[in-house]
């Protein structure tokens, strides 16, 4: 149904059009909606994420069956927590097709595959997102005004 795949320099166009494109950023409102990420940033992004990961940092494209890039998933150590916060992102037109789960069945896999035992995820309370995440075993760790912090074992 959908696999993961690491994406060359020059496939940075489709995380591009899905940063840019304000129905698939529509979750992130809370921190600003779409995101820059223009060519000129691709070089730096590609060593920090994809060349020089230093096992801190896991990126992948998520294609389905006919080849299409649908989404993304990743995760950071995020030193200022003191976890590894996970990201999938699924492009809008191909959500509510199972891609969004699937990819965080292989990011979670990935993760403990790369030695982690737990990954996270601090998500705006009103994110759609957060029962996808409940689904696939995330349990809510703490909440504040503004977050819900998720955490699965792995």
């Amino acid at each position: 149904m959908v696999t993961s795949y690491t994406p060359q320099i020059e496939d940075l166009w489709f995380k591009e059009s899905m940063l840019s494109d304000p129905e698939t950023m529509s979750y992130n409102h809370a921190w600003g909606g779409t995101i820059p990420f223009p060519e000129d940033k691709w070089s730096a992004w590609y060593e920090l994420w994809i060349v020089n990961h230093e096992n801190q940092r896991y990126y992948r494209y998520l294609k389905d069956d006919a080849g299409n890039f649908v989404g993304e998933i990743a995760y950071h150590s995020d030193n200022e927590l003191g976890v590894y916060v996970a990201n999938v992102i699924i492009y809008a037109p191909f959500r509510n097709k199972g891609y969004g789960g699937a990819g965080l069945d292989l990011l979670c896999l990935a993760a403990k595959e790369n030695g982690l035992q737990a990954l996270y995820d601090n998500m705006a309370i009103d994110n759609p997102a957060l029962s996808l995440f409940l689904k696939h075993g995330f349990t809510e760790d703490y909440r504040d005004d503004d977050i819900i912090m998720l955490k699965k074992e792995l």
